[in-house]
């Protein structure tokens, strides 16, 4: 199988720097390209802006791991070349949100708020788990991640309750805080909890809380390599697909992991 040709925006931050280690130790990728907004020297050119990326430089697919504003120029220059994108950001805002959707309908997209195969199995277990218990159990969700994440709750907490808010025979109430309140808690509340500290790289619990008993479905990552193998993963399943909305669920069930 050839290697895919990845233009890697947000080249230089965390997640980015985990892709560029795993591709250069692998012969299924390899990054040509890179966005920043700081351009370095690496084995690549690296770009302060999509619209600066020679069209001469060959591409499969656009990885996204910088900042969610980003997402609108890097669509602008996938659509512009019919290239599909993966976007491995969160924070999305719902202008932003919606233009993936538009895009979707023109070029491949692939969008997920956690790019590791293990959280995909928690989120299918845990929403197993909402159709059997919903109606008689409390659900609450602890996510923790480092000190630097700037958004709360994680995008992975907001899809892990998305899908069990699809499981559960009630319309749910996300609820993100309790101090204010002096009220018992309501039967259609899902619970969501952020704690940020030190280098937690990312965890995240479903507590199913009933009479007698508690059922925990949790996944915690060791290290950003999950998601950045998840990422690279990604991509080389995006190559070649035809325009539509792609995420981790229709890889996981397109290549039977």
């Amino acid at each position: 199988m050839p290697e895919t040709k990845i233009l890697l925006s947000g080249a230089l931050g965390r997640l980015g720097s985990a892709i560029r280690n795993i591709a250069s130790q692998s012969d299924k990728y390899k990054i040509v390209a890179g966005v920043d907004v700081a351009p370095a020297a690496e084995s690549f050119p690296i770009f302060a802006s999509p619209a600066d990326v020679p069209d001469d430089i060959e591409i499969d697919c656009i990885v996204d791991c910088s900042h969610h504003t980003a997402v609108v120029p890097l669509l602008d220059y996938a659509e512009k070349r019919g290239l599909p994108i993966v976007i491995c950001t969160t924070g999305h805002t719902e202008e932003e949100t919606a233009r993936i959707r538009v895009s979707a309908a023109k070029i491949p997209v692939f969008f997920s708020r956690n790019m590791s195969v293990g959280i995909n199995l928690l989120i299918q277990l845990a929403k197993k788990a909402a159709s059997l218990l919903g109606d008689d159990f409390d659900i609450e969700i602890i996510e923790q991640h480092h000190n630097k994440k700037l958004d709360a709750p994680s995008g992975t907490a907001l899809m892990i309750a998305d899908a069990i808010a699809d499981s559960v025979s009630y319309e749910p109430e996300y609820t993100y805080e309790r101090q204010s309140r002096r009220e018992q808690r309501k039967k259609t509340e899902i619970g969501i909890h952020s704690v940020r500290g030190g280098t937690i790289v990312g965890e995240h619990e479903v507590i199913f809380a009933g009479g007698d008993e508690v059922i925990k479905i949790a996944h915690s990552a060791a290290s950003r390599d999950v998601f950045a193998n998840g990422a690279l993963r990604a991509a080389a399943y995006m190559t070649g697909k035809p325009s539509g909305f792609y995420n981790m669920e229709s890889l996981v069930d397109d290549i039977k992991i």
